[in-house]
């Protein structure tokens, strides 16, 4: 057997490197929403650890201080280094959109499934809940939630994902409907299995790609609302570095120090931004026949 020679690539390799060229996407804008969103995680997890500043310790001395190479974005109204709270924010802001998200599409998944699986009543009773929250917009009723539960972050989280799970119901049962009657779970009901194996095996994997692209679509709205509720006093309390409480303690010094609230703004559109490219990336691919529809019109 002739030996290969040193460096050469065997097919296995090489079919394996166009799998990942394949995730890869190949439009230019959602290659910047995924540079954007990589870009984030990666300050998110490794920033807090390099940074030799703490983000609450306060140092009055140091107050206001303009960009410099010793703080590059600046100090805070307390003396407290902004790029460092920043990172510390990116950490808490990007965890909570991820926590919040994955409630969301668990609870709205399950709620879905049974709902355009099981039919009839037990439908019509989740349908019309559904619909109830659905009928308020979501930013007011979160603020509502929030505003009864009191300011924490917690109870942040806890009104964004009650008032979120509503549109992943909605998209699986739609789906549900459309795929209970097609050949393969009506042969799976022929061969006698449960309710349980059709929708683990049947539905459950139909239904992911158009669940994936709304929960990457979501995360940017989270992060959205939860900087909002922060701004308005709901969210995260002070001195917790978080982007929406960065910009609340920061509108008061805007004429003299205009970092304070440019940075944490600048943040949230990046992050917005970059998860909306990315999630308009992945409808394209997952549902290419959709988009086709789409461009047609």
């Amino acid at each position: 057997m002739s030996e290969q020679p040193a460096g050469a690539a065997t097919q296995t390799e090489i079919d394996r490197r166009r799998e990942w060229l394949e995730v890869i996407p190949s439009d230019r804008l959602a290659r910047v929403g995924l540079g954007i969103v990589l870009g984030l995680l990666t300050l998110a997890i490794f920033g807090p650890m390099v940074s030799p500043y703490d983000p609450v310790t306060q140092d009055l001395s140091n107050r206001l201080e303009s960009p410099s190479l010793s703080h590059p974005l600046g100090t805070d109204q307390l003396g407290r280094d902004v790029l460092t709270r920043l990172l510390h924010g990116a950490r808490l802001s990007l965890g909570i959109a991820v926590a919040v998200t994955s409630v969301r599409l668990v609870v709205g998944t399950a709620v879905g499934l049974v709902a355009g699986y099981a039919g009839g009543w037990v439908d019509e009773a989740l349908m019309r809940l559904v619909d109830t929250l659905l009928a308020f917009p979501g930013i007011v009723l979160a603020l509502v939630i929030a505003g009864i539960l009191g300011p924490s972050l917690v109870n942040v989280m806890l009104a964004l994902a009650v008032v979120g799970w509503a549109s992943y119901a909605r998209l699986v049962r739609s789906k549900v409907l459309s795929l209970r009657e097609r050949e393969f779970v009506t042969a799976a009901r022929l061969l006698g299995r449960s309710r349980t194996h059709v929708v683990i095996r049947h539905l459950i994997p139909n239904v992911i790609a158009p669940v994936v692209v709304l929960a990457t679509l979501d995360i940017g709205g989270v992060i959205l609302g939860t900087a909002g509720l922060s701004f308005l006093g709901l969210g995260a309390q002070p001195p917790t570095p978080e982007w929406g409480t960065m910009l609340a303690s920061g509108r008061n010094y805007l004429r003299q120090a205009w970092w304070l609230v440019n940075a944490p703004g600048i943040c949230i559109i990046l992050a917005v931004l970059g998860f909306n490219l990315l999630g308009d990336s992945l409808r394209d691919q997952l549902s290419p026949t959709q988009s086709a529809q789409m461009e047609q019109l």
